[in-house]
């Protein structure tokens, strides 16, 4: 287990984030993490520990996927970058862990309900709430194999399935209805080919929940430490702004006009092409004496077409497109939910 202090009984000064060592959401990790502009460097592929040269007061630490939640819930480490489902389980009522980001963009799945492709039957949660209570009148229950235990069993209550028993794997969990382990599954899914490579099918309305990679903290060590704090403000702006960005293009032209509030009347007569605030311009010291100017706008990318055409209409010429890394609004929205959830807002 990871120390909260150092050998000489120290307490640790930087902000400590708990990464997946390995698997899918180990390569999504590190490449969106690198996206946000927080590169981290493995010195040893099989080492715990990394390094992040962008920002100085991290110490990252490679856990297991499954073991990032008690890892954060008992403040062996500051934040967290898991799978949802993976905190949806393991997590405390009322504990030290809570969500920042729900839903980072990555490490997309869901948790679903699959039965046996010969339950022609089957297709509902209402037709496995009917089958648990045939198989209790029968004398036994229905057995299902999951590595989602908590989510699992609440789910199946809320759908009447009462009568049944649960069996923990902590591998591969699909052929468990072909080997005669369990009679059907709750486990993850991304495309479904593994599902259909073991002749399972999801049931229609059996999906317990959606997942992607989210960022989790610990509110006491955020809260009792005001360094590790801004800390992670730092990291969570950064993903805010790389987030908002990414959905914004930036647009430059030179258009003629007599003024710069002419040209920019001119821009504001479609409300698409005036970007976030409006266009922001600048003069262009023509070689011929032209009155022209240059305006710059940042507008969202579905809107990005009807922005070129507007600019081309107004006498807008070299358009120019290039993506935003980052985004700062006046204030960070996540941030200050997370004050809030500290009692520091």
């Amino acid at each position: 287990m990871l120390q909260n202090s150092s050998s000489n009984g120290r307490a640790r000064d930087r902000l400590r984030l708990a990464i997946p060592s390995d698997g899918v959401m180990y390569e999504g990790t590190l490449d969106f993490l690198s996206g946000s502009g927080m590169r981290v460097r493995r010195p040893n592929p099989r080492g715990y520990t990394g390094e992040m040269r962008t920002l100085r007061g991290v110490e990252v630490v490679f856990q297991r996927n499954s073991d990032i939640t008690a890892r954060v819930e008992e403040a062996d480490a500051d934040l967290g970058l898991v799978g949802f489902d993976n905190f949806a389980e393991a997590r405390i009522d009322d504990g030290d862990a809570l969500v920042v980001i729900e839903a980072l963009g990555y490490g997309h799945c869901e948790l679903v309900t699959a039965v046996p492709d010969s339950w022609v039957d089957v297709e509902s949660m209402a037709d496995l709430a009917d089958l648990s209570i045939e198989f209790q009148e029968s004398g036994r229950e229905l057995r299902i194999a999951t590595k989602y235990p908590v989510l699992t069993r609440r789910f199946l209550h809320q759908h009447d399935v009462n009568y049944f028993t649960l069996k923990r794997l902590s591998g591969a969990v699909e052929p468990a209805p072909a080997i005669g382990y369990a009679d059907f599954i709750v486990d993850l899914t991304a495309s479904g080919q593994t599902l259909r490579e073991n002749h399972l099918k999801r049931v229609a309305d059996g999906t317990v929940l959606e997942s992607e990679g989210a960022l989790i903290a610990n509110r006491r060590t955020l809260r009792e430490n005001p360094e590790r704090l801004e800390t992670a403000r730092e990291i969570i702006e950064r993903i805010e702004a790389s987030q908002s960005a990414s959905t914004y293009s930036r647009l430059t032209a030179n258009i003629e006009g007599e003024s710069e509030q002419a040209v920019a009347a001119k821009v504001l007569e479609l409300p698409e092409a005036s970007g976030i605030s409006g266009p922001t311009i600048s003069t262009v010291y023509s070689r011929d004496g032209r009155q022209v100017y240059s305006i710059t706008v940042s507008i969202p990318k579905r809107d990005l077409t009807a922005a070129v055409d507007h600019l081309r209409s107004i006498g807008g010429a070299s358009v120019s497109v290039s993506d935003a890394v980052y985004l700062f609004r006046e204030e960070s929205g996540i941030y200050a939910r997370l004050l809030g959830a500290l009692g520091l807002s």
